[in-house]
């Protein structure tokens, strides 16, 4: 038996017809061979076109990072720590018992004003709450012990308390409210093309809502009320607190700044002692007290610089020994209205720089009548270096 030719479907002799669809069955052989061949091909050929997948999760962007005292807000603890306790100087000179304070640290009811000297505070109480910092305390009197600011001034001052037993100190000051911001949901529309409905407008805030601060930003509160603190409490006599200060009073502090004593501004004041004829002080009226100094029986003896000019007034006044308590603005004012003889060198008036001594006595029930003699020089415990008496110090 001859056996049949084998034959392949890419062959160029003549084939004959297949039977029932060979013809067919080679294509399709051929067709899935190629496509198997070109599969290792593709995957050999780093620029051919990877097979669809999955695309890789993209890395969410860091934040950048915020310092913790930037973020944190100002809690009661720490409102605490930084309040509570502390001598602290109240700036302004405001003398309520019942002070209140914007969001900015501006007074906002009416209180009347005077000398730092008796605006010494201690808080004793902190509240915080979501509208105000309210705080309680005591207030102080400042009563110096008879320094030159050549001597310092570390230990040259004692605090008196001058808020009656059983009475407060009372200090609000407004805070900004923190609020969450709201999400807003978008509400899905059956149908694509029909427009949104229109939100309607909200009610008009009334005045207590449209006077409200507030904010989304913790840090931001917190920054503004450290800032409010700052305007409304002083740790120490700073720069802030002098410029707001009277001149004799800044001079006083310059000259303690400069470790000296008072320099007139005028070099050409002369000394008494440059001069042919002394100046003297012809008339004074004597320096008032307040009820403050007279209620804490401080009392004694002060120290001021004063250039009398040709004409025979007080043309400038300084602070050398001051009492404290309001009283050295008292004393100023009745130099300042005194009448003096001037110096003479080669016959003519010059200024000159004259030392005087101001008295402060202790009156009895707050009248013109002085007390009986030697009421108040007499020692009340605890008694005080310098040429003054006290009858409480902190």
């Amino acid at each position: 038996m001859i056996p049949r030719r084998a034959h392949s479907c890419g062959s160029n002799a003549p084939v004959p017809p297949p039977r029932g669809g060979a013809r067919l069955v080679c294509a399709a052989w051929a067709l899935a061979l190629g496509l198997i061949a070109a599969a290792p091909a593709a995957s050999a050929n780093p620029s051919a076109r990877p097979a669809a997948q999955s695309p890789p999760p993209i890395p969410a962007e860091a934040e950048p990072a915020t310092a913790p005292e930037q973020t944190a807000g100002i809690t009661e603890n720490g409102l605490k720590q930084m309040l509570a306790g502390k001598h602290l100087y109240l700036r302004g000179g405001y003398l309520g018992d019942s002070l209140s304070f914007n969001i900015h640290g501006a007074l906002i009811n009416h209180s009347p004003q005077g000398s730092y000297t008796l605006c010494g505070v201690v808080i004793t109480k902190v509240r915080l709450t979501k509208h105000k910092v309210q705080l309680v305390g005591i207030r102080y009197g400042l009563h110096f012990l008879g320094a030159l600011p050549s001597e310092g001034l570390t230990n040259a001052v004692s605090w008196v308390r001058i808020t009656p037993k059983k009475k407060v100190l009372k200090i609000s000051i407004d805070r900004e409210r923190v609020i969450k911001p709201k999400k807003i949901k978008r509400k899905r529309h059956g149908k694509r093309n029909q427009p949104p409905v229109p939100t309607p407008a909200p009610p008009p805030p009334s005045q207590a809502e449209a006077t409200d601060a507030v904010t989304t930003s913790p840090a931001h509160a917190a920054m503004l009320l450290r800032q409010a603190l700052n305007n409304v409490f002083a740790q120490q006599i700073d720069a802030r607190m002098i410029a707001a200060m009277p001149r004799f009073w800044r001079l006083y502090y310059q000259a303690a700044a400069a470790h000296t004593d008072f320099r007139p501004t005028d070099p050409a004041v002369l000394s008494q002692d440059s001069v042919d004829r002394k100046a003297k002080l012809l008339s004074i009226t004597g320096p008032g007290s307040n009820h403050y100094a007279q209620s804490s029986g401080i009392a004694g003896l002060a120290l001021y610089n004063v250039v009398v000019g040709p004409a025979g007034s007080a043309e400038e006044v300084a602070v050398a020994r001051p009492i404290g308590f309001g009283l050295d603005a008292n004393a100023v004012a009745a130099i300042r209205k005194a009448k003096f003889e001037p110096a003479l060198k080669d016959g003519k008036p010059v200024p000159v720089l004259l030392n005087l001594v101001v008295e402060f006595r202790i009156y009895s029930k707050l009248t013109s009548k002085p007390a009986p003699p030697g009421a108040a020089n007499k020692p009340v415990h605890p008694t005080l270096p310098g040429p003054y008496s006290v009858e409480d110090h902190h």
